[in-house]
C-alpha cells in the first residue's frame, strides 16, 4: 500500500527537520555533525519500525520541540506499523462470500493477525494513516519550522548553501 511510502517519507522528512533545528553549542557542533550524517544516511533505507523510533527519539531530545501526546502518536504508528506488516507480508488467500479475507501473517512475537480485510477495511487504513502523516508534519510545523520539501508556513529548515541555524534568520 503506497499510502504507507508516504508515511515513510514523511518521517523520514520530519526526522532531518528535528536533527537538524536542534540546537547545539558551539563547542559540540563537530561532534553533533559527525552522529546527524550517519543517522539520516541510515534512515534513507530504514523501514517504517527503524523510522518510528528514529523519529521518536529526534522529537524527545530535540530541546524545543512542543510535541503534545507524542507517547500516543508514537504508539498509533506502531500500531499502523503491525497492520502494515501484516498486509504488506502476509499470505494473502481468497476472500469469503462478502469479499473479506484475512491474510495469513504472524509477527516476531508469536502473534497472529486476524483481522478480516475487505475494500473498506483498506480505504479507513489509507485514512487513518495519512491522519498519521499528517501528525508527524504538524509536529514540525508547530514549532515555526517549514516541513521540508513543501510550501509551508514557518521557517526553511534548510537552505542551500545555508545552515539550518542560519535558514530561519
Amino acid at each position: 500500500m503506497a499510502t504507507f511510502g508516504f508515511l515513510e517519507e514523511v518521517l523520514l522528512k520530519a526526522i532531518f527537520a528535528l536533527t537538524v533545528t536542534t540546537p547545539y553549542e558551539e563547542s559540540e557542533l563537530d561532534a553533533a555533525y559527525a552522529a546527524w550524517l550517519p543517522r539520516i544516511t541510515r534512515s534513507l533505507s530504514d523501514p517504517l519500525g527503524s523510522l518510528i523510533d528514529t523519529y521518536g527519539k529526534a522529537a524527545r531530545e530535540h530541546s524545543n520541540a512542543r510535541i503534545e501526546g507524542v507517547d500516543e502518536l508514537l504508539a498509533d504508528l506502531r500500531a499502523a506499523c503491525k497492520t502494515r506488516n501484516a498486509i504488506c507480508h502476509g499470505s494473502w488467500h481468497a476472500p469469503d462470500e462478502v469479499g473479506r479475507s484475512i491474510p495469513f501473517y504472524v509477527n516476531k512475537q508469536g502473534e497472529k493477525f486476524e483481522t478480516a480485510v475487505d475494500c473498506a477495511f483498506l480505504h479507513q487504513l489509507q485514512k487513518a494513516v495519512a491522519g498519521l502523516a499528517c501528525e508527524v508534519i504538524n509536529t514540525v510545523t508547530h514549532m515555526g519550522w517549514q516541513f521540508p520539501s513543501s510550501d509551508g508556513p514557518g521557517r526553511a529548515v534548510w537552505q542551500r548553501g545555508v545552515g539550518a541555524s542560519e535558514a530561519g534568520t
